[in-house]
């Protein structure tokens, strides 16, 4: 079936944005694919980062939250190795998935809790990650790595069934 209603012209990049687009050209997909491939990183390095104010208005005009690098690290994943606890709370609040385990069958509560983020741990667990996912698990981290602090604030919050 098709219709007969006009479509509307899509959007076009802003040609100032590229060193090799002449004014008012729009750019090549070459030049498209550098552009959205340059972003990725940068939003990537923002969650390593923890910078929320770059990074969470892009999420919220429409950006993927569920972004992943090569090895299969979310932004989340990425914020919560590097301790970004409220970082990591805006990102769950923003349908983060607090359990996506990265190539390697790791959990951002496995990450935090090898790390020793107590914020982190309680920020994923408060957002219902659970300690029991992954290879290790956040469980098996804090037997291996004797963080009995955090087996407490994982059994607290997240008790065996």
């Amino acid at each position: 079936m098709t219709s007969d209603a006009a479509q509307p012209d899509p959007p076009q990049p802003d040609s100032s944005q590229s060193a090799t687009a002449q004014p008012g050209s729009p750019l090549t997909s070459e030049e498209q694919d550098e552009q959205v491939l340059a972003l990725a990183r940068r939003m990537l390095d923002d969650a390593r980062e923890g910078r929320g104010d770059a990074l969470l208005p892009l999420l919220d005009q429409g950006a993927p939250v569920a972004m992943r690098d090569s090895r299969g690290n979310t932004l989340l994943m990425l914020a919560a190795y590097h301790g970004h606890a409220d970082l990591v709370r805006e990102l769950a609040a923003r349908g983060a998935d607090v359990d996506q385990l990265n190539d390697r069958q790791q959990s951002p509560l496995a990450g935090a809790v090898f790390k020793g983020y107590d914020d982190v741990v309680s920020a994923l667990l408060d957002a219902g990650a659970d300690p029991d996912a992954g290879t290790p698990s956040g469980r098996d981290s804090v037997a291996f790595f004797g963080r009995e602090e955090m087996g407490r604030l994982i059994e607290e919050k997240a008790p065996r069934a």
